[in-house]
């Protein structure tokens, strides 16, 4: 199979697989500009709760094909940044379900999901100081969000690797799983993700990651009042019943 971006979806869990396990899962250029289109259709598919983003096999992504950077290193990082960026925007709450290698260009795009899963020894680090490449400015400043100056620095300074239980303690990722325990732990969290409602997720999710814009909180307080998403919430947890929140976007 050439690589390629594979996407099923079931049960309102939508799954983007980076494909291409011959280089392990290296982005080429045509699955960068691949990227945005995935995520505007999935965005726009009403059925779709959570995005999970993962590799194929035992590696989730060692970055950008090496070729691409040769031929044209500022293209390449555009693609790079504007896939990075389309995940970031994405409306609904993504989770990176890693394994293995997450290095470049796939740290990337992990640092850009709302949550981070590892399994036990999997590496993580960003290597542009190997190669010479000034590392985007957008994608420097989420990963200090991220991590902090400290290790933000650490990682862009040294281009070292660095394990997941480093990475938990820093903030990189959220939960590190015995490798045969991811599947099932992500499924899972998945699912309580497409159980909550989406109005909170959604809100919650454009407040934390930027400043104070009275006239976005303005925008959700009118659609919590609009949607009747609080009155089925509370509804339900006093019929003692799961919730069933109807608001999509």
């Amino acid at each position: 199979m050439e690589p390629g971006l594979q996407v099923n979806a079931a049960g309102g869990i939508a799954t983007v697989v980076m494909h291409n396990p011959a280089k392990r899962n290296v982005m080429t250029t045509a699955m960068w500009r691949e990227f945005p289109g995935v995520l505007d259709r999935l965005a726009a598919d009403p059925g779709v709760r959570v995005l999970v983003l993962t590799g194929s096999g035992d590696t989730f992504c060692a970055g950008a094909d090496i070729g691409s950077l040769r031929e044209s290193a500022a293209e390449s990082q555009g693609l790079a940044v504007a896939a990075e960026e389309a995940l970031a925007a994405f409306p609904k709450p993504t989770l990176a379900a890693v394994r293995g290698y997450c290095v470049g260009g796939g740290c990337q795009l992990a640092a850009a999901c709302d949550l981070r899963f590892a399994a036990e020894g999997s590496s993580f680090g960003i290597t542009p100081a190997k190669l010479g490449i000034v590392y985007p400015a957008p994608s420097t400043r989420r990963l200090a969000a991220l991590v902090g100056p400290a290790t933000a620095k650490y990682l862009l300074f040294s281009a070292e690797l660095i394990d997941a239980e480093r990475a938990l303690r820093t903030g990189l990722v959220d939960e590190v799983l015995p490798a045969d325990g991811l599947a099932k732990r992500v499924a899972e969290f998945a699912g309580i993700l497409a159980s909550r409602s989406l109005l909170t997720q959604a809100a919650a999710k454009e407040f934390a990651s930027g400043p104070a814009r009275p006239e976005r909180e303005a925008h959700w307080s009118r659609l919590a009042r609009e949607s009747g998403e609080a009155s089925e919430g509370v509804t339900a947890f006093l019929e003692r019943r799961p919730p069933r929140f109807t608001w999509r976007g």
